[in-house]
């Protein structure tokens, strides 16, 4: 396979303006010409080899970020939107679309900012006893939708508020740190037989956790309270930064906050990611050791990309029986759909029908990338035989050259490419021809149609 090269013309002149330097100082540190750097920056250019050397070296630089960050999510996102059938008649090659996202990112979120309203106000329009009994109803972003992007836009790592919860426990037992927080508080601790997970009444001092919950979810939540009581000043400043459009939204992403201050107080950074490292990414060992659930392990798994010393690129996602995706976060080329469920194909949905076990994938997407995928169920009982069962399925996964530094890959014929199974993100965007699970045309394609033959689909998709 060729090498890719590198454009990362938006990343250069980030770096740049945050060390304050012009772009002629920027091209004598960086060792090159003004209009070279110039090319570079516009991404007429790609970055050299001698560019990437001089950015570690010069400035501390974690070369990484460059092929990461908002791109290739970018991407998907405007092939997904551009399947809405609304514009037919309007389609753009993938070439077009990685120009607009690597040199004008804002006019990309922007277009996607749009689409999302006009999907809103088609469902409002498609829902008129909701829309007018609404005073003043207005298109905007869906409040889940917008903090559900605020975290997929931020690598799902948030810097100032994971270095705070690993300061909080100071490689101690984060238990013992969050009863001694409530404790200065005067806010005492009782495990009862409620069936609220978490209830706090500030005028008596009390935080009442459920013996109905397990005892990874009373740790999960006695830390988030923690979070809200002792980090109100930090969440409250991030929450700043992000620019929210309503008071729902940024009530949401606080609790978003709290919950991500939990997740890294419970697996803090460093130790975490030492452990994951020796125990070669086993989450069953891993939640032994630090307390926590399998889904804690793997959704923390998908947040190690402290810059300096990230862990391997996973993606992570959580399904509902129904296939409709809850969590998302990929810190690899896999990007997921932002709207409907997960490709059938893969093996998530698989995981409803072996409750406790683990399976293991080896897909590849139409793009050529080939990865390692691990599923299971991660079903929530209610604590009595009267209460729900709360069925979901996760999986976890990272491109198969990582497939060394995991347990789960260890008896995997991974140089054997007809183990891989074809994956894809959602069929509009899919660009396989013959797949017998596809749902809808793909974009971009043409089809052909003849009354007398039928295949498995009703027509052929052109290759």
């Amino acid at each position: 396979m060729a090498t890719q090269k590198l454009y990362a013309g938006v990343k250069l002149r980030e770096t740049r303006a945050r060390l304050g330097l012009t772009q002629k100082a920027f091209a004598e540190k960086l060792g090159v010409s003004l209009p070279y750097l110039n090319q570079m920056e516009n991404n007429n250019r790609p970055v050299s080899t001698g560019v990437v050397l001089a950015l570690a070296q010069e400035f501390g630089f974690d070369v990484a970020e460059l092929s990461t960050g908002d791109a290739e999510r970018l991407v998907t996102d405007m092939r997904e939107a551009l399947a809405d059938p609304v514009f037919a008649d309007a389609t753009s090659p993938v070439a077009d679309l990685r120009l607009v996202a690597s040199n004008a990112p804002a006019l990309a979120r922007a277009f996607l900012e749009l689409h999302r309203a006009y999907r809103q106000g088609h469902e409002r329009l498609a829902s008129l006893d909701e829309a007018l009994g609404r005073d003043g109803a207005r298109v905007q972003a869906s409040p889940w939708d917008e903090v559900r992007d605020f975290f997929h836009y931020c690598d799902n790592y948030i810097d100032a508020v994971d270095r705070a919860a690993e300061h909080f426990v100071r490689g101690g037992d984060p238990q013992t740190a969050a009863l001694s927080a409530l404790d200065a508080l005067g806010i005492r601790v009782e495990v009862t037989q409620t069936h609220q997970v978490r209830g706090l009444d500030r005028d008596a001092g009390r935080l009442a956790l459920s013996t109905f919950s397990p005892a990874s979810t009373r740790r999960f939540q006695l830390l988030h309270q923690v979070a809200l009581l002792t980090q109100n000043d930090l969440l409250e400043a991030t929450l700043d930064l992000a620019r929210f459009q309503s008071d729902e939204s940024r009530s949401i992403a606080k609790i978003g906050l709290a919950n991500y201050f939990a997740g890294a107080a419970l697996l803090p950074y460093t130790r975490f990611l030492d452990a994951a490292r020796e125990t070669r990414h086993d989450l069953e060992r891993l939640a032994d050791m630090f307390g926590a659930s399998i889904e804690q392990v793997a959704h923390r798994l998908s947040t190690m990309q402290r810059p300096g010393a990230k862990g391997i690129p996973f993606f992570f996602v959580r399904v509902d029986q129904a296939g409709t995706i809850t969590k998302r976060h990929s810190a690899t080329r896999l990007q997921f759909a932002r709207f409907g469920g997960a490709c059938p194909l893969w093996n998530v949905h698989r995981a409803f029908e072996t409750p406790t076990r683990f399976l293991r994938q080896l897909a590849q997407t139409p793009d050529g990338v080939r990865y390692i995928s691990l599923a299971r169920d991660v079903s929530k009982t209610g604590g009595s035989f009267a209460a729900p069962t709360r069925r979901f399925a996760i999986a976890l996964g990272c491109e198969v050259k990582h497939a060394e530094h995991l347990v789960y890959a260890d008896d995997l014929d991974v140089t054997n490419a007809a183990a891989f199974e074809p994956i894809g993100i959602s069929c509009r965007i899919c660009e396989r021809a013959d797949c017998h699970q596809r749902s809808v045309p793909p974009l971009e394609r043409k089809l052909r149609i003849d009354p007398d033959a039928r295949g498995v689909l009703p027509y052929e998709v052109d290759r």
